[in-house]
């Protein structure tokens, strides 16, 4: 992308999502080739901000207390080749919040045992996933149209999230009606699918 001369790209990244769309690789690759790198995402739509009891325990051990939203902004701003972070805020305190966040960030200034403790919150959100699933396609096509990877996607950030209530009502969103798990009729084609793969 080119805005006024300037040469960017957009790139939803977080410490979640090292793998997402471009992941880590991406920005360096970017950063290389003298893109501005453009962050989107940075608290997953929030999804960060308010973490199950199991992650803020792990987040009360740090010796600098931080909110959740304020480590994942840290995470990014530590980076070099970040240049932008969007960050969406619904309300004049989280704007506030924004801002100092911002105000006390800067490449480098995360220690190691900050670093180190937000290595060991990803690898507890991976932890709460219920349903391993690689997204390999093994299973499709379902004969009732399922989308049966996106439906293990949806579950599994439900509960790594702990967000069942606003999934529910979001399912029909990201999945159309007849790929919705309810469509599922039981006919175990997806096991034979992936015992053929």
């Amino acid at each position: 992308m080119g805005f006024n001369g300037w040469n960017f790209c957009q790139i939803q990244y977080n410490y979640v999502n090292e793998d997402v769309q471009a992941g880590t690789k991406g920005l360096k690759y970017a950063a290389e080739k003298g893109l501005a790198v453009v962050v989107m995402e940075p608290i997953l739509g929030g999804s960060l901000a308010t973490p199950p009891q199991a992650i803020q325990e792990l987040w009360n051990t740090a010796a600098k207390r931080r909110t959740p939203a304020d480590w994942a902004l840290q995470w990014l701003w530590n980076k070099s080749e970040v240049s932008v972070v969007l960050s969406g805020m619904s309300t004049m305190e989280q704007v506030r919040q924004n801002v100092e966040s911002a105000s006390n960030a800067g490449i480098d200034i995360l220690a190691e045992d900050e670093l180190s403790l937000i290595g060991k919150v990803r690898e507890a959100y991976e932890d709460l996933k219920r349903i391993s699933c690689t997204k390999c396609g093994y299973c499709m096509p379902c004969p009732n149209g399922v989308d049966i990877p996106l439906n293990f996607e949806i579950y599994n950030d439900a509960v790594r999230f702990d967000q069942i209530g606003r999934a529910r009502k979001e399912i029909p969103s990201p999945c159309s009606e007849g790929a919705r798990a309810d469509a599922c009729s039981l006919c175990c084609e997806c096991e034979r699918n992936v015992l053929k793969n």
